[in-house]
């Protein structure tokens, strides 16, 4: 069966019985016998001629060429065994062609002709070196891999465009390990009290803690907790956790503050002058007595109306209302009420009184006198920082914020509905929102009320007595450049956020040269910004005519964007004064350094 096999594919069998073919291979399906030989090579010294093995047939192979050795021995280099050459190496049988050998052929070297010159070689100019060293290190960089995805990266690296970059490294920790944990989060809880934004509280903590000698530090913040953890290759880690409860208006302690902790990355305060001193910023008194903080929020009310349009009764009016409205939060505050009533009720006080005067024809615009009245119950500062907290990586703090600041509104909004809803009640005419006012006074005249009405937002923040007049100042430009966008003809949506940004860009430069963070010029003047005039409009339609709610909803959406478009314009030129302010900030420590 085997020889039909292999005879159908037309090899015959070996007739010795070696089990080879005629061409001197295996047949398929055949099992071969493996014999062990020895190899030997056969010297390359000579042509010596190895004597045969006992019993072995004499080799017969083609003539060998004209001028070679005889073909009894093996060829120089050839491999053999002491049985005759191996089993792949065997003659052919009887019957098989003979496979003449082809010796390759090498060409011969060609020698110079005497005398020759040798081949010049071109020179490379000193250009083209250079090119060619450029080349290299462009392929070493496309080439060269990235660095890996979960690689760590440090945490001081975090301060990188931040007023405390490159803090001082101390060799060894200052005092104790668990002391500078406690500070950093009464630091942290401090900022937070006093109207920070997340970023700023994060890198305070880690130049904080980097420049008292601790590594291995986390912070984590969210919402209205402060984490922080340390964890020593060698020690017991440890956690710590502050909650803020609390909120006031305190820009000048913000001042304080950043200045401490620009100090003590500059490496010049120890632990216990530090904790020494933040408590002296918690215990000290704002900058304004609380009178001066009720009259300056009628101020700013009467100056505002004035800017929109209304006449010097309007403005007396704003601020008489204004001054009630101080003196209710105050007390309802005192009885613990929450902000949201304490909202809701002053923003109705200010409609009803509005209503009410224009309801025995007093010639007053009551829509700017509800501007001017709910335009401080705004929540700006808290928009600004949570949407710098949604830019810079902290969701979860700025989606708590943004809910805290549109919870407000939904205040303002509901006293306004209240108090349009008991004007019908009560047969008051009503108002015409879409009546535009003419300015009431020179364009002059305008922007120094916008001066004095930043100043007054100033006062109303309790910031510090010498950021006032540059607050003021940052404000006047922004007004300018309002106007100047608003007369390109871009529209009353985009202008705000376009001013909010040179806005942003200047107060940074400001509040850095003055010592401060830029938040603490950036939102006093930025509060001019806001539509309130769209707000009170929007909602009043929405409140006397149920047939215009869609109008009035599309017109709260319209004051939303505005109002984000005009937060995110400042986050935005802040960040676009960065490069501006790198000398500002080191002039800054080096002076701080001089005076200790």
């Amino acid at each position: 069966m085997a020889e039909a096999e292999h005879g159908a594919h037309g090899a015959t069998t070996d007739p010795d019985g070696e089990g080879y073919d005629s061409h001197g291979d295996i047949p398929a399906g055949t099992i071969p016998q493996i014999t062990p030989v020895a190899f030997t090579t056969a010297p390359t010294g000579g042509a010596t001629e190895a004597p045969p093995a006992p019993g072995s047939a004499p080799a017969s192979g083609p003539a060998p060429a004209s001028g070679s050795a005889a073909a009894s021995g093996p060829a120089l280099g050839e491999r053999t065994t002491p049985a005759g050459p191996p089993p792949s190496s065997a003659p052919p049988h009887a019957g098989a062609q003979p496979v003449q050998q082809v010796a390759p052929t090498v060409p011969e070297p060609v020698e110079p002709a005497p005398g020759a010159a040798p081949p010049a070689t071109q020179q490379i100019s000193a250009s083209q070196v250079r090119a060619n060293a450029a080349a290299k290190r462009v392929l070493a960089r496309l080439m060269r891999g990235e660095n890996p995805p979960t690689a760590p990266m440090s945490l001081v690296d975090r301060l990188a465009g931040s007023p405390y970059a490159n803090p001082a490294i101390p060799a060894a920790p200052d005092e104790s390990e668990r002391r500078t944990l406690d500070f950093a989060l009464e630091l942290a809880e401090t900022m937070f009290r006093y109207g920070a934004g997340a970023l700023e509280v994060e890198t305070s903590m880690i130049a904080v803690t980097t420049a008292l000698g601790l590594r291995h530090v986390e912070v984590d913040i969210t919402n209205q907790s402060v984490a922080i953890n340390h964890a020593p290759k060698d020690g017991t880690p440890s956690t710590l956790l502050r909650v803020v409860r609390s909120w006031t208006s305190n820009y000048a302690g913000l001042v304080l503050v950043h200045r401490l902790v620009t100090e003590i990355a500059a490496g010049g305060v120890g632990l216990n002058e530090a904790s020494r001193r933040l408590q002296g910023i918690a215990r000290r008194a704002k900058p304004f007595p609380k009178w001066s903080v009720t009259v300056a929020f009628g101020v700013f009310a009467a100056l505002f109306v004035g800017v929109l349009g209304g006449g010097q009764l309007a403005s007396l009016i704003a601020f008489g209302s204004n001054l009630l409205v101080s003196l209710v939060w105050r007390v309802l505050g005192r009885w613990r009420v929450p902000d949201f009533f304490v909202t809701m009720a002053s923003s109705f006080l200010v409609t009803i009184i509005a209503l009410m005067l224009f309801a025995v024809h007093l010639p007053i615009a009551p829509a700017i006198v509800v501007v001017g009245g709910i335009l401080l119950l705004l929540p700006t500062a808290r928009l600004v920082s949570a949407t710098q907290d949604a830019i810079n990586g902290f969701p979860v703090t700025a989606a708590g914020r943004y809910l805290s600041a549109f919870l407000t509104f939904a205040a303002l909004v509901a006293g306004i509905a209240v108090a349009s809803a008991v004007g019908e009640m009560l047969g008051i005419a009503r108002i015409d929102v879409t009546e535009t006012f003419p300015p009431a006074y020179p364009y002059p005249v305008e922007v120094l009320m916008i001066g004095a009405a930043v100043a007054a937002i100033a006062v109303t923040e309790q910031t510090s007595r010498r950021l006032v007049l540059p607050t003021a100042a940052v404000g006047i430009v922004g007004y300018l450049a309002l106007t100047g966008v608003g007369l390109l003809g871009v529209g009353d949506r985009l202008a705000p956020a376009a001013s909010a940004v040179v806005m942003g860009f200047l107060a940074r430069i400001v509040a850095l040269r003055l010592g401060a963070p830029q938040l603490v010029v950036a939102v006093p003047a930025a509060l001019i910004l806001l539509p309130g005039l769209t707000i009170f409009r929007s909602m009043y339609v929405a409140t006397v005519d149920a047939s215009q709610i869609t109008t009035g909803a599309g017109g709260m959406l319209t004051a939303m964007a505005i109002i984000l478009a005009a937060a995110a314009g400042v986050v935005l030129g802040d960040n676009l004064a960065r490069p501006f302010t790198r000398s500002a900030t080191s002039l800054e420590r080096r002076r701080r350094s001089r005076r200790r």
